[in-house]
């Protein structure tokens, strides 16, 4: 039996620097983790379409969609997460704020080592950015 593929969408967003990230709710799979804002890509829907909507779900203000910057499929026990990852900005004055996660941080690509994400998020950071844990 073949697992079931979940489509998920990413947006990066970075600001002088700095890349947004935000915080999975106590209650959702993974909870507390880090990760980019995004989601699930619904059946019919677009990666931009369901980008957009996930951004401004998550952090109440819409992004510009820019190309993609990576796309990573991870393997977990019961499922298979496809990401695909795109540049996105903020439109001038826009101020994200944590509408429906736990939390939003402006960090550093340094400063993402200080953070847990998931495991497919994780994969797909250290490819973008080359990065490793120590």
């Amino acid at each position: 039996m073949s697992k079931a593929v979940i489509r998920v969408v990413a947006a990066v967003i970075e600001h002088d620097g700095r890349y947004l990230i935000t915080q999975r709710n106590a209650t959702a799979v993974l909870p507390l983790l880090w990760e980019f804002p995004g989601g699930r890509v619904e059946a019919g829907e677009t990666d931009e379409a369901a980008l957009s909507r996930e951004v401004r779900h998550r952090i109440g203000v819409p992004v510009t969609i820019g190309g993609k910057v990576g796309e990573h499929v991870h393997d977990y026990s019961r499922y298979e997460v496809h990401m695909v990852m795109f540049a996105c900005s903020l439109a001038d004055g826009a101020v994200p704020y944590p509408a429906t996660v736990a939390d939003l941080r402006w960090v550093t690509s340094r400063e993402f080592l200080d953070y847990e994400f998931p495991p497919a998020d994780e994969n797909t950071l250290i490819k973008l950015l080359g990065l490793m844990r120590n």
